[in-house]
């Protein structure tokens, strides 16, 4: 049984990361459609649909290029999310400010009165509490 499923499976695409997605967004929605959500339903299964065409697809480039379209995407989220939870890391020695005339973001440590700062990018300088 194994051996029929790995010579149906050759030359075939397989699954990757954005067919793990695809199929986290289908079970997803068919748990809200439990709930009584019943366009959810049909979403589960057009979702599922395709994540299947793509792991039995044989267009193994098309899948690629679909694939790495999606890890851009996830890639972006991401850091975007790393970017935020490593600034409230850091909310408790640092503040930080961004430059009223270049908008760059100036990490100033905590404690140290009204200090005057001056930006490294554009050179002005203004007055903040620390």
């Amino acid at each position: 049984m194994r051996e029929k499923l790995q010579r149906f499976m050759w030359g075939r695409y397989g699954t990757d990361r954005f067919n793990q997605f695809l199929m986290f967004v289908a079970i997803v929605c068919l748990l809200i459609s439990f709930l009584g959500g019943g366009m959810f339903y049909l979403l589960a299964t057009a979702v599922m649909i395709y994540a299947y065409f793509r792991m039995f697809s044989r267009n193994v480039s098309k899948r690629s290029l679909e694939n790495q379209w999606y890890l851009k995407r996830e890639m972006k989220v991401r850091s975007f999310f790393g970017k935020k939870k490593k600034e409230l890391a850091q909310h408790k020695e640092y503040h930080i400010y961004r430059c009223p005339n270049c908008r760059q973001k100036i990490r100033v440590p905590r404690g140290r009165g009204r200090i005057a700062i001056t930006c490294k990018k554009c050179g002005k300088e203004f007055i903040k509490k620390s």
